[in-house]
């Protein structure tokens, strides 16, 4: 063999973008939902074999993933208002924080985040949820390099229950995956969407799948975004 010549790349899957040994695309399962979900997703998350806001992003059809940590502040302004298709001209999307009030494990940002408008709440149609896929250490350091995510108001989770994916180190129990945390979130703002479910079918199939690759010395709590 040439010691020169460089290593055969691995084919990619073109539409999940893992290697085709690891496609995601066979655990999708759609979900109906109304509002829409931008999904801000750390560099070190887009080859993580654990992580599952690729699978989110399948799942969901009116989705979209944006990758970075330090954003171009009129590339995240565009795309936390941007119109994805003629409804959202008609009737633009109002962009909140899937976020706890407060940073956990860290100082506050420079000001709080404004209040979420109880009126918001009451047209999940109008809505653009916006979910930072990394850890919760690189998420704090997302939400201090970008004062447009600190502008936004936030939607907490309380109460959340126990993750099921055993496969990611957390700090904490109440500490999800992206895709748990995410559809926590659109049914706590579609409470009568009973298509949100398949999100949870997509993230038992994808923790069946990771169960069988990883030794069960490996397997921790959870993945550790809000």
């Amino acid at each position: 063999m040439d010691p020169t010549s460089a290593p055969p790349r691995r084919a990619t899957c073109p539409r999940c973008q893992r290697p085709a040994s690891a496609c995601l695309c066979a655990l999708a399962r759609p979900a109906r939902h109304q509002a829409q979900v931008l999904i801000l997703m750390h560099p070190l998350e887009v080859g993580h074999a654990k992580g599952t806001g690729r699978l989110l992003h399948l799942c969901l059809p009116h989705s979209r993933v944006l990758v970075g940590e330090a954003f171009e502040p009129q590339a995240l302004a565009q795309a936390l208002a941007e119109p994805w298709n003629d409804a959202d001209r008609a009737a633009p999307r109002r962009a909140l924080l899937l976020y706890p009030p407060a940073p956990p494990g860290g100082p506050l940002p420079a000001a709080p985040a404004p209040p979420l408008p109880a009126d918001w709440l009451a047209e999940p149609a109008r809505l653009r949820l916006v979910v930072l896929d990394a850890t919760w250490r690189k998420s704090r350091k997302m939400l201090w390099a970008n004062p447009a995510l600190q502008r936004l108001p936030r939607l907490a989770l309380h109460g959340v229950p126990a993750s099921r994916y055993a496969i990611r180190k957390a700090h904490a129990p109440h500490q999800l995956s992206t895709l748990e945390a995410t559809q926590l979130a659109l049914q706590k703002l579609e409470p009568g969407n009973t298509g949100l479910a398949t999100l949870g079918e997509a993230m038992d199939a994808f923790v069946a799948g990771q169960r069988a690759l990883w030794p069960a010395a490996m397997l921790g709590a959870s993945n550790n975004t809000p």
